[in-house]
């Protein structure tokens, strides 16, 4: 009988279904255990096993890639287990977390199914959160991006702001220490990529970062403390590929790499811990000791684990698989037929758009013609007008002289009347003098003529007396007469008219339905993807480059160095990879056994600087 299953919040409340039954209720065991997405809670029997209670829990969740998780827990010591599925519940520990127990080499060719990939994408970017996974930073901002467009979708102005968010939950701690930037210059740089993320479906967002996080150094691997035959502190890598040995403040760079196909056995006694490599027709064997058994019973369990994943990779699916992909290609197809029919429809609609468009810009040409020729028309009018506005302030400037002349003649006539009347009256008046001269002069010449006339009578009559004649004394003068002149000064008036006209004129962008070409449609993507990779590449390059200046040199751990190393050796992951599992494995084992950590040199290196100094 199937469970029945109740949920409140992310508490998932699981009974079996069944009737009550009059067992004690001691019998029974409340279980809760821990997913990326949510909190399980279980009434199981207390005989249940391992395995029916991970079957469970899978079947709660819809999960059918079972064999990348398991149930994990933390023993008494605090150290990291894995539920044993032979065993009962009872006999193992207390506390449970579903997380994913093995990572897949390649999460878009090897995930099906999307509640898979989710948990994966949960998990993953917790680890990045948690810098269990080390991120650089140019790569945390644009996971970041892909982790809002999965939460948020498209980015527009209305979308909440990031700073609202806690900037811990985009971005690792680590990171935001090492900057001097603010939170809203962190929010301009995850925009700028969450705005290139449009139309972007969830699921595609969660794969394009599991995507990005696949090549971080540190990601599908599990470490645990190790010690060689030196009793250096080293890191055993567990990864999906393979066997990695770590420097103890290097977790990013292996110094030695020993891939799953090359190791033939592992085995450990107690803290003691044995892999033997296949290298041609010899055996070597790498040996180191750990902490605790338990913790050497997690690693053999996990090392068998990837092994078998390993193998599984590289062997034809099995059936669940096949189905499970064959069900997957139904869904990607059914999708694409939608999206199809989508893209069609949105394709009709732009037809439209675009025949309106064109309709509505060869009306707006028409009337752009009309109101051109009218434009013309009145700009010849204004023109004329304009002319005749001229002309008639022309006239009226004219006119405005002609009256001003006619006041001014006028005046002048005024004046020069009024000046001969004055000559007129000077003449008069001088006419009169001269006739008052006149009469005056005659008067005067009759007294003389008179006067004359008794001197001559006198002479004669000296003359004819007997007596000696006597001198004669005339002293006259006769009175002289002057004229006026006048004169009649014009200056003449100098007028200066001025006029001013004005004319100014501003003329104002059938799918098919076989798994053939559904096939032909991945292998595109892929290899668009690839060329979107390269493009990316570039654009975090850039991004390094512009918060380079704002770096806190003091908050740069032994991590960000190491990556700035390998980052300058144009080294990546898979690189450095290669790098560490070259040469014979008896090399790799030998260098294992010889390698010295930085803890066995400090005292030499420290007594030596004193003696310098």
């Amino acid at each position: 009988m199937p469970a029945n299953f109740s949920k409140v919040g992310n508490t998932w409340s699981v009974n079996d279904g069944k009737k009550k039954r009059s067992k004690s209720s001691d019998e029974c065991l409340s279980v809760r255990v821990t997913t990326m997405d949510a909190d399980l809670e279980f009434s199981v029997p207390k005989k249940i096993t391992g395995r029916e209670l991970f079957e469970l829990v899978c079947r709660t969740i819809g999960l059918r890639e079972t064999w990348y998780f398991g149930l994990q827990f933390i023993n008494k010591k605090g150290y990291f287990g894995w539920i044993s599925f032979d065993l009962r519940i009872t006999s193992q520990d207390i506390k449970k977390a579903e997380n994913a127990k093995f990572f897949p080499e390649d999460v878009s060719e090897e995930l099906i199914q999307i509640i898979t990939q989710h948990l994966f994408f949960l998990q993953v970017k917790q680890s990045v959160l948690n810098m269990d996974i080390y991120c650089p930073p140019e790569a945390s901002v644009l996971l970041a991006s892909y982790a809002v467009q999965a939460k948020y979708g498209d980015y527009c102005d209305m979308n909440i702001d990031i700073c609202e968010l806690a900037l811990e939950e985009l971005l690792p701690q680590r990171v935001l220490d090492q900057y001097q930037m603010t939170c809203e210059m962190w929010e301009d740089k995850i925009k700028t990529w969450w705005m290139n993320n449009k139309r972007m479906t969830k699921e595609e967002a969660e794969l394009e970062y599991l995507r990005i996080a696949q090549d971080l150094d540190m990601y599908g691997m599990q470490y645990f403390p190790i010690n060689n035959r030196k009793e250096s502190n080293l890191w055993l890598g567990v990864g999906p590929l393979g066997l990695n040995v770590y420097e103890k403040n290097n977790k990013l760079i292996p110094k030695a790499s020993f891939a799953w196909s090359e190791i033939r056995n592992i085995a450990y006694k107690e803290k003691k811990f044995l892999i033997r490599t296949l290298d041609k027709n010899s055996v070597a064997t790498v040996s180191f000791t750990s902490q605790n058994v338990a913790v050497n019973k997690v690693i053999l369990d996990l090392c068998i684990g990837n092994h078998s994943l390993y193998l599984r990779r590289r062997q034809p699916d099995t059936l669940e698989a096949e189905k499970q992909k064959l069900e997957k290609e139904q869904e990607r197809r059914v999708q694409a037929e939608k999206e199809r029919d989508r893209m069609q429809q949105e394709l009709t609609k732009l037809k439209e758009q675009i025949a309106a468009a064109q309709e509505a810009l060869k009306r707006s040409e028409e009337t752009a013609d009309l109101l051109a020729e009218k434009a013309q028309i009145s700009e010849e009018e204004a023109f004329v007008l304009t002319k005749r506005a001229a002309d008639a302030e022309a006239e009226i400037q004219r006119m405005r002289i002609a009256a001003i002349r006619n006041e001014e003649e006028k005046y002048s006539m005024e004046r020069k009347a009024r000046e001969a009347e004055l000559i007129a009256a000077r003449m008069v008046e001088e006419s009169e003098n001269r006739a008052r001269e006149a009469q005056k002069l005659k008067n005067d010449l009759m007294r003389a003529y008179n006067a004359e006339q008794l001197a001559k009578s006198k002479l004669r009559e000296v003359m004819t007396s007997p007596f000696s004649p006597m001198p004669l004394t005339n002293n006259y003068e006769f009175p002289t007469g002057g004229q006026d002149r006048v004169h009649l000064v014009c200056s003449p008036i100098a007028e200066h008219c001025t006029f001013s006209g004005m004319a100014s004129h501003t003329d104002p962008v059938g799918a098919e339905r076989d798994i053939k070409s559904l096939s032909a449609e991945i292998e595109k993507e892929r290899v668009e993807y690839l060329k979107k990779s390269k493009h990316l590449q570039e654009q975090l390059s850039e991004l390094r480059s512009e918060i380079e200046g704002l770096k806190v040199e003091e908050q740069q751990t032994d991590l960000d160095r190491a990556y700035q190393e390998s980052l300058q050796l144009g080294d990546d992951k898979y690189t450095t990879l290669r790098k560490s599992g070259a040469g014979s494995a008896k090399s790799r084992v030998a260098l294992f056994d010889e390698f010295e950590s930085d803890e066995n040199l400090c005292v030499i290196v420290v007594f030596f600087s004193i003696m310098l100094y």
